[in-house]
């Protein structure tokens, strides 16, 4: 019994092979590109990062310093916020602008560099993927520029 089956479906099968007109490819239509934001995984992961990036930044002597008088709570909410909006979500950074906000912290490059080393460890410690923390960080890269004040 299970061989007629076999036999039948193979048989059927030969037949439609044989018999129907070949079928046309179609193309499924392209998934939508994901912004930034949502391969990063949206405001929870920024969130748990920029925790994260904090931390390493409270412990590096080469940077902490810049922070003595920040009001932390206020700078992490910020920092989600300008992540957020850069990747591309939904969020709104309402902060000062970057110039005004670092205007006379007299920040030097070496520390600039530093905060961004600090940056690349708090996403490599969650595993983000080369890519979107390449974008990440050609986003923020920008903002030199307006931090950077002695060479």
């Amino acid at each position: 019994m299970l061989a007629a089956a076999l036999f039948m479906t193979v048989g059927c099968s030969s037949m439609e092979t044989q018999t129907a007109a070949p079928k046309p490819t179609v193309s499924a239509p392209a998934a939508p590109k994901l912004s930034l934001y949502e391969r990063l995984g949206g405001t929870g992961p920024i969130t748990a990062v920029v925790g994260k990036f904090v931390s390493n930044v409270a412990a590096d002597k080469r940077i902490n310093g810049y922070f003595a008088k920040a009001d932390i709570p206020k700078l992490k909410r910020q920092l989600v916020d300008q992540v957020c909006q850069a990747s591309g979500g939904p969020c709104t950074y309402d902060g000062q602008d970057m110039k005004t906000t670092h205007k006379g912290m007299k920040i030097t490059t070496a520390a600039f560099n530093a905060l961004v080393e600090d940056l690349v460890a708090a996403l490599d410690t969650f595993n983000v993927p080369e890519q979107e923390k390449g974008e990440l960080l050609a986003v923020l890269g920008p903002m030199k520029k307006d931090i950077v004040e002695v060479p």
